[in-house]
C-alpha cells in the first residue's frame, strides 16, 4: 500500500501521527469489511463494495457520548442522524460508510448491534451512516451488503494503521477519474498550540481529472486521459454516459482529542471543505459532500440513558477558546487533503461491472510529473526542493 509520504511528499507543516490515520487520536477505532465477487452484471455480481466504521471512543460511545457538528458542502448525498447531531450536539454511534443503495440496512444493522448490547431492550439509537455512489464499478441494485458484514466491519475496529484504497466503503469508488476509496491522515499540533491530534477519515468518490492537484500541482492535466483512460473510456456503460462530469460525493470524518463544543466541531468540519478545495473538489450539482466532525476532549458527558443513576444536574465541561482553532484549523485542511492523496494513492487497478476498468494513480508517475513541473519553474519549488521533495 502506497501512501504520500512513502513519496516523500507531504501536506502542510504540521507533523503527522504515529500512523498518520484518524486513529492516531487516543480511542478511535475503524473496521472495514470488503466485498468483492463476480465477473458479470448479475443478481451474483460483479460485487464491488462494502461497509466502513468509525468507533469515535473505546468502549461504547453510547456510554460517553462525543461533541460533534456536521456541515454540508452539497447536499445530493446523504448522512443519516444528523438531525439529532445538531440537536443535540452530540455523537451517540459509531460512525458508518457504505454505498448509496445501501445505508439502510447499514443503519439498521449498528441499531441492532447497539440495541443488543445495550443491555436493555428499552435503548434507542439514531444511527449515522454516510454513503458515496459505486454503481459504475457495483452491482449497486444487487443490494449486496448485510447486516452480518456490518457486524463483522463492528467487530474488527481497532486502533493503529487503518487500510486504505479499496477497502469497506470506499471499495468500489473513483476519485478524478483514478480508483478511489478509503483514506486517512493524522497530524499533531506543537505544545504551544495545545498538542492536541487531529485525524481525517475520506470516503472519496468524486471529481473530474483535469481538476486534480497534488500539493498545488495540475498532476490531472499533466496525467491526461490519453495517458490513463478514465474509467468511462474502457469500456461502453449507458449508465455512466449519463452521469454529469464530476459526479460523485465525499464523506469526511474528523476526529480530535481537542476538547471543543458543538459548535466549534461544526467549525472543524467546515475547514476539511479547503482541503477538498485544494485537492479539486468543486462540489458539483450532482455530488454528496458532507463533513462531520467529534471531539473525545470531554470525558464527562453523561451515557444517552434516560433515568441513569449516573445523571445529575449539572456536568464541568472544557473548551479550547475560539482565538486558539485557527491551528487545529489548518490541521485539518492539511489532512483531509492527504487522506484523499492517500485514498487514491493506497487504491489498486479494478475492473468492475460491464468490463469497466479503473486506474489507480501510480505513485512512481505521480513523482515524475511533479519533479518536472516544478523542475521546469512552472512551479514555485526551485530544483533542489523539487529534488529534495522527491527523494
Amino acid at each position: 500500500m502506497t501512501r504520500l509520504r512513502d513519496l516523500g511528499l507531504g501536506i502542510g507543516s504540521f507533523a503527522p501521527g504515529h500512523h498518520n490515520a484518524i486513529t492516531d487520536v487516543a480511542g478511535v477505532r475503524v473496521g472495514h469489511t470488503t466485498l468483492i465477487s463476480g465477473t458479470s452484471p448479475s443478481s451474483d455480481g460483479p460485487v464491488r463494495t462494502g461497509v466502513t466504521i468509525v468507533q469515535p471512543r473505546a468502549g461504547n460511545v453510547r456510554d460517553k457520548p462525543v461533541f460533534a457538528g456536521a456541515v454540508s458542502l452539497n447536499g445530493n448525498g446523504e448522512l443519516t442522524g444528523l438531525e439529532w447531531v445538531r440537536e443535540s450536539g452530540l455523537l451517540t454511534t459509531p460512525i458508518g460508510l457504505t454505498n448509496t443503495f445501501s445505508v439502510g440496512v447499514v443503519r439498521d444493522a449498528i441499531a441492532e448491534y447497539d440495541t443488543r448490547t445495550s443491555g436493555t431492550d428499552t435503548y434507542w439509537s439514531m444511527p449515522v451512516v454516510g454513503e458515496t455512489y459505486d454503481g459504475v464499478m457495483n452491482d449497486i441494485h444487487g443490494q449486496h451488503v448485510t447486516a452480518q458484514h456490518v457486524f463483522d466491519a463492528l467487530d474488527a475496529a481497532q486502533p493503529g494503521p487503518v487500510a486504505e484504497g479499496n477497502v469497506g466503503g470506499g471499495t468500489g469508488m473513483l476519485c478524478h477519474e483514478f480508483k478511489g476509496g478509503i483514506g486517512s491522515s493524522s497530524r499533531v499540533l506543537s505544545e504551544m498550540d495545545g498538542g492536541w491530534t487531529v485525524g481525517v477519515l475520506v470516503q472519496a468518490n468524486y471529481g473530474t481529472r483535469e481538476a486534480l492537484r497534488v500539493d498545488g500541482v495540475p498532476v490531472g492535466s499533466l496525467i491526461p486521459a490519453s495517458e490513463v483512460p478514465p474509467p468511462i473510456s474502457s469500456r461502453s456503460s449507458a449508465a455512466y454516459h449519463r452521469l454529469p462530469a464530476g459526479a460523485g460525493s465525499i464523506i469526511v470524518i474528523v476526529a480530535t482529542d481537542a476538547p471543543l463544543l458543538p459548535g466549534q466541531c461544526r467549525r472543524l468540519a467546515m475547514r476539511a471543505a479547503v482541503g477538498l478545495s485544494r485537492v479539486g473538489g468543486a462540489a458539483s450539482d450532482s455530488s454528496g459532500d458532507i463533513m462531520i466532525a467529534f471531539s473525545t476532549g470531554n470525558d464527562s458527558i453523561p451515557g444517552e440513558y434516560y433515568g441513569s443513576p449516573d445523571l445529575t444536574m449539572t456536568h464541568e465541561l472544557r473548551a479550547v477558546p475560539h482565538q486558539l482553532l485557527t491551528p487545529v484549523f489548518e490541521a485539518v485542511s492539511d489532512a483531509t487533503e492527504e487522506a484523499i492523496l492517500n485514498a487514491m494513492l493506497a487504491a489498486e487497478d479494478m475492473t468492475g461491472r460491464d468490463g469497466i476498468v479503473a486506474h489507480a494513480l501510480d505513485g512512481e508517475r505521480l513523482l515524475e510529473v511533479i519533479h518536472n513541473y516544478r523542475g521546469s519553474g512552472r512551479g514555485e519549488a526551485t530544483d533542489s526542493t523539487a529534488t529534495a521533495a522527491c527523494n
